[in-house]
């Protein structure tokens, strides 16, 4: 279950294109932190520890880049008097990162389990670690998402994108469908930030309602254009929560409805006409391409061809904003 989760949840931010400084930051702190639980292992003590255990002391670091699936990360190699320290999960061909992001990723979904902190430390070979020292990492990794979950939202995002995927959830012994949504806010230069995730039984409006309100207890305002599906309980709450702002239909969402209505031997035809229309260089022209598209699947396809008369407004409203917004807003 925790594997369908991650698997949501990467599916959702790599769907938003946001650049996620906290995962990245959050993969150095562990990795740091299990680089110096590993190292005093080797040494035979912890940092100013008298043990008669020791072999050794620490010489201070040296600097090394760590290239990620999140970036590149700067991590700090301890360097010892006597003798010298890799840290084994940097080892080519280990698997470190993956376990490791994945553990950061569910860490921000379920809150720290030290469980799961113990399982990845053994998957990695680091054995001798105690519970305690697992312990103290839980804590520390649980602080940094705490905060990063619960951060003033003090930039001023302009253009909020909406998302939503189900996933089975075990919960009290019964396995459980439920809603994985996450807001993704867009500056005024274009860079998209997450701003929050939530879980819930179900996507309804009081749900979606509950989980913008707390953006906006963060800090979230002046939202000019709000970018979903057209779900209804998702409508009703963007409109109840930020009644001033517009809203965009999502894209992928409203081609997949439209081909729905199309054989499977026509998608193709249909999806490139659909795409001609967000190519224009302008709304007056978009709108008029929409017309001419849903006049030539009128005869072979009059429900697309409806379906795209009657949403004209709602997936052409990003183009009322600047046009250098355009790609960051159409979803």
């Amino acid at each position: 279950m925790a594997t369908d989760i991650r698997i949501a949840l990467q599916e959702l931010l790599d769907k938003s294109g946001a650049d996620i400084d906290f995962l990245r930051e959050a993969l150095r702190v562990l990795t740091q932190e299990l680089i110096e639980l590993e190292v005093s292992r080797q040494i035979g003590a912890e940092r100013h520890e008298r043990s008669a255990e020791r072999v050794t002391y620490r010489n201070g670091y040296r600097e090394r880049a760590w290239d990620t699936r999140v970036g590149t990360i700067d991590l700090r190699i301890p360097k010892l008097r006597r003798g010298s320290y890799f840290p084994s999960l940097l080892e080519p061909r280990r698997r470190a990162e993956k376990a490791l992001v994945a553990v950061i990723q569910e860490a921000y979904i379920h809150g720290v389990s030290t469980r799961k902190v113990d399982e990845l430390v053994q998957a990695l070979g680091m054995t001798g670690i105690s519970k305690s020292q697992v312990s103290r990492l839980c804590s520390e990794l649980d602080e940094m998402v705490e905060e990063f979950r619960n951060r003033p939202l003090s930039s001023r995002y302009p253009y909020l994108w909406l998302d939503a995927k189900y996933i089975k959830v075990r919960e009290g012994g019964r396995v459980l469908s439920m809603a994985l949504v996450v807001a993704v806010g867009v500056t005024e230069t274009g860079e998209r930030e997450v701003l929050g995730l939530d879980v819930g039984l179900t996507e309804d409006g009081p749900f979606w309602t509950a989980f913008l309100r707390s953006l906006v207890r963060r800090g979230l305002k002046d939202v000019l254009l709000v970018i979903s599906d057209a779900h209804e309980g998702l409508k009703e709450a963007i409109r109840r929560v930020f009644g001033g702002s517009s809203w965009q239909r999502c894209r992928v969402h409203f081609m997949r409805n439209v081909l729905s209505q199309v054989p499977k031997s026509a998608q193709q035809m249909v999806a490139a006409l659909v795409r001609t229309i967000f190519a224009q260089p302008d709304k007056p022209s978009a709108h008029a391409q929409l017309a001419d598209v849903a006049d030539s699947l009128e005869h072979r396809f009059p429900k697309a061809a409806d379906m795209l008369r009657d949403a004209e407004e709602d997936i052409l409203a990003y183009m009322a904003f600047p046009s250098e917004h355009w790609r960051q807003l159409h979803s």
